[in-house]
């Protein structure tokens, strides 16, 4: 069964590219199931057994997903686009554009809102799986820690108060009508403007999404010593003025100075536990003396963390001023 969870994967992982390279020739079943061995009907009916979602299906939500965010961001005509994304004409584009997010192409391009689009599923996920790490890598990066002044912004976000970590988080979230993983991450890769946004098309990947601790007299106890309510969202600018889904919760972050605790690229299969536990002992055994700064858990500030592991592992702990 996990060897399949692979291959699915691997043909997620090739629909990203070849939609992201406008290769419409090379996003059918056919030339899909060829590369893995099997039938056209053994191919989607194991991809829909371990997705929860028919291939085509998928497939037309990645397209439109990705023509929405051109649509939002480039000056590109709406027809030069629905030609990129294999539609016939301008007109069955607006159809299925309309359709699947309840308004015409121009109309979102005038007027921007947050709508729910197919993020990109992950049928294979070792940590999700309990199936720990490789090891037969091991990074050479060791933790960087630095301080830094983050400027004022705004935060838009989904908590919960009971989870205990990322995976029991969703699973939680998951029995909340609304608050599930593909309807929150869905509309937050939708909205403009997200201050950490690269360009990436899935959760914790570069497409502005971040998980984040927010200090919290309500929260639950966590292994730092304070009490704290995990959460999902994306950071604004502070001048953000757009449409707040009903489910979420924007909040204004001021002015304040962090310390990061930062580990470089790894290889998520084989790394991702060993990364981990070396990033809390280093926030753990940190020794401020000399520093002139203490963590500040007072309620309401917020540690960030930010999750990709072609780029970087890293935990953003906000700090205050010792008294003299």
């Amino acid at each position: 069964m996990y060897e399949w969870q692979r291959q699915i994967q691997a043909i997620v992982d090739e629909i990203d590219r070849c939609i992201m390279n406008y290769n419409d020739e090379a996003l059918t079943l056919c030339f899909l199931s060829r590369r893995l061995g099997y039938s056209e009907f053994y191919t989607t009916r194991k991809f829909k057994e371990i997705s929860g979602i028919p291939f085509r299906d998928y497939l037309r939500l990645r397209k439109l997903a990705f023509a929405l965010k051109e649509v939002r961001d480039s000056e590109k005509s709406i027809l030069d686009i629905a030609f990129d994304y294999g539609f016939s004409s301008h007109e069955a584009f607006t159809r299925a554009f309309k359709r699947t997010y309840g308004v015409t192409p121009s109309e979102y391009r005038k007027r921007p809102k947050p709508v729910v689009l197919r993020t990109k599923i992950t049928p294979f996920d070792r940590y999700f799986f309990g199936l720990g790490e490789i090891g037969m890598k091991k990074s050479e990066d060791d933790i960087k820690i630095y301080f830094v002044t983050i400027p004022a912004h705004k935060y838009l976000h989904i908590k919960n108060y009971e989870s205990n970590g990322y995976w029991d988080f969703w699973q939680k979230q998951n029995l909340i009508p609304g608050q599930d993983y593909e309807t929150i991450c869905g509309l937050l890769d939708s909205i403009k403007g997200k201050l950490d946004d690269d360009g990436g098309s899935e959760p914790n990947s570069g497409s502005g999404q971040i998980m984040a601790y927010i200090n919290d007299p309500d929260g639950r106890l966590c292994d730092w010593g304070f009490l704290r309510t995990e959460s999902h969202g994306v950071r604004l600018p502070a001048d953000y003025t757009g449409e707040v889904p009903p489910q979420m919760q924007l909040m204004d972050v001021p002015e304040a100075e962090y310390v990061v605790f930062e580990h470089g690229p790894f290889d998520y299969e084989q790394e991702n536990r060993s990364v981990e536990e070396k990033i809390e002992k280093a926030m753990a055994e940190f020794d401020f003396e000399g520093t002139g700064y203490r963590y500040d858990t007072t309620p309401g500030r917020i540690i960030y963390f930010y999750f990709n592991p072609e780029k970087h592992f890293k935990y953003i702990r906000p700090v205050r001023k010792e008294k003299n």
